[in-house]
């Protein structure tokens, strides 16, 4: 099955192909008609679930670059709007750090490393200021050996709802993407700001590796990245059905 006919069959049983988004205008990626129609649509919840998602560095901080010389921001950025979309549609409230290739730094910081640290810490504040029920934070591995591939999950220690958000988009990719994938989930402190910080269950999502030529292919692709985008916004809404948040997100 098609990461297209997946995603309208998954729509569809959460009611917003009746809110008037035809199967032919999400195969031919109107988004932002969906997201219109949802929002004026009776079956959206009054009392959404706010979901952040943090699309990886920005601006000059491309973070780490393929095998093939592409840098690893425009892919986060890149699965990161499919997937707001996809959760828009499901009925979630989301906040992004970021939308564009930029970094959101304080005007007037100049050298890159203040430049980061304030970047960082103005991304905090989107998701702690937001009343978030979860932030996932997109990004790319990279490791000096090429022969290792595969997504995985990290989350914030000593929180039981971060592992289980972080175990359920590990079973995610390995229903729909990477069914031999081994890698385990694994816990992280002060060494990811972002995700340490978080004052709710925090994840980073590393989708694969760019130091590996398949997998840096495939992730080059925008198809695969929707595929990605589609399995980051099943595994955020099945975490969030498990709790009964979400009526329509099922």
């Amino acid at each position: 099955m098609s990461i297209k006919t997946k995603l309208i069959a998954y729509l569809c049983t959460a009611g917003v192909i009746a809110a008037g988004i035809t199967a032919a205008e999400l195969s031919g990626g109107a988004a932002e008609k969906g997201r219109n129609a949802v929002e004026t649509s009776a079956s959206v919840a009054a009392d959404k679930p706010v979901v952040v998602l943090d699309a990886g560095h920005g601006g000059a901080d491309g973070g780490c670059v393929s095998v093939n010389g592409v840098p690893e921001k425009g892919i986060n950025l890149s699965v990161m709007q499919t997937t707001r979309d996809i959760l828009t549609l499901l009925g979630c409230e989301v906040r992004c750090t970021r939308v564009s290739d930029v970094s959101i730094h304080d005007k007037g910081i100049e050298g890159l490393a203040k430049q980061k640290q304030s970047d960082m810490e103005n991304r905090l504040s989107v998701i702690n200021g937001s009343g978030a029920r979860l932030a996932v934070s997109i990004h790319q591995n990279q490791f000096t050996d090429p022969k290792y591939y595969g997504a995985q999950m990290f989350y914030k220690a000593d929180s039981a709802e971060s592992l289980r958000l972080a175990e359920t988009l590990r079973e995610r990719f390995r229903n729909h993407l990477q069914p031999d994938n081994e890698r385990e989930t694994k816990p992280v402190g002060s060494e990811l700001y972002l995700i340490h910080n978080a004052s709710c269950p925090a994840v980073m999502v590393e989708c694969g590796f760019l130091s590996n030529p398949e997998e840096a292919a495939k992730l080059e692709s925008p198809a695969y990245q929707q595929e990605v985008a589609f399995t980051v916004a099943d595994g955020i809404s099945r975490f969030l059905i498990s709790e009964g948040e979400g009526e329509q997100l099922t």
